[in-house]
């Protein structure tokens, strides 16, 4: 890859992706879209290519990028606050963002590699798999929907393009801080821990997640690009992990002994369990996930006590 572009850059994922992209192709000339509404600069500290601030929605895409081919599009922008409840601004930033980019990539067919979202299986409880037909329940998760159907349109009309989607799960990881009540669980509870809090959990914390490190979702995303076909993969750790387990973990690492202190559920619709059946991507792209909770937890503990150092 010499020519790379990244939407969302700026964010969580994004930074991670764009950084790791720089230092394992580092000849790679890379472009990032961000308009920091999701993102944030001190996330590409170190960053050496091309910056446009500009809202993927609303871009002109073919007078921006007139005289650029790429051989990658990684898009990660859009409104990731599942807070928002606002369906046009949702919709229209999220879908259109992604409509615009297929349209302008369309002509050169360079493959794209899409952020998804597990939120497109609704409340089930389970094992999720990548057939199972989709139910949101909240509008964020209707338009990762939408990017799915767009991208199966797409592709069944042009069948040598590759549009490759990734349904990202429960993510943590460095450079997620910026997003502060939007931020992981496992982060929330490090910052309860570190100051000194019982850790809050909903009784009796047996629910499950499953909590995917950042490193992994950057290496499946990575080895999307190279698909053999347009497709819809998991993007998981495919362990669920309890958040007694989490606060186990993060009390052993900490060298605290903070047990947590539960409260009533208020919400009927809240998940039990969730986990990301990873067969598909183990078997069509090669993936195995490198960082089980317990592994991840302690990698992203001691990253986050290195920057308090």
């Amino acid at each position: 890859m010499r020519r790379i572009l990244v939407t969302g850059g700026a964010g969580f994922i994004g930074s991670n992706l764009t950084l790791t992209l720089q230092e394992r192709f580092p000849d790679a000339d890379i472009t990032v879209v961000d308009d920091f509404r999701s993102g944030d600069f001190r996330n590409l500290r170190g960053f050496r290519g091309d910056f446009v601030a500009a809202d993927v929605s609303r871009m002109d895409w073919s007078g921006r990028f007139r005289d650029d081919t790429f051989d990658a599009i990684f898009h990660l922008a859009s409104i990731t606050d599942t807070t928002e409840h606002g369906q046009l601004l949702q919709g229209h930033d999220n879908i259109e963002g992604f409509r615009r980019l297929l349209e302008f990539a369309a002509p050169t067919q360079v493959p794209v590699v899409y952020a998804s979202s597990a939120a497109t299986y609704g409340i089930a409880s389970g094992v999720n798999r990548e057939d199972q037909p989709p139910a949101p329940a909240n509008v964020y998760a209707f338009t990762k929907v939408q990017l799915d159907n767009l991208a199966r349109r797409w592709a069944r009309r042009n069948p040598s393009w590759r549009i490759v989607g990734l349904r990202y799960f429960n993510v943590y990881g460095p450079r997620e801080v910026h997003k502060l009540a939007a931020a992981s669980m496992i982060y929330q509870l490090y910052r309860q821990l570190k100051s000194g809090k019982r850790p809050r959990v909903f009784r009796s914390g047996e629910h499950k997640r499953d909590f995917v490190f950042v490193r992994d979702v950057v290496d499946l995303t990575i080895a999307a690009r190279n698909a053999p076909r347009s497709d819809i993969f998991n993007c998981g750790s495919g362990q669920p992990f309890s958040f007694n387990e989490v606060i186990v973990e993060l009390n052993r690492h900490l060298g605290t002994t903070l047990e947590p202190e539960y409260f009533d559920n208020p919400y009927s619709f809240y998940q039990p369990h969730t986990e990301a059946d990873m067969t598909k991507a183990r078997t069509e792209l090669g993936f195995t996930p490198q960082y089980p909770p317990a592994r991840g937890i302690a990698e992203y503990v001691e990253t986050l006590e290195s920057l308090k150092a």
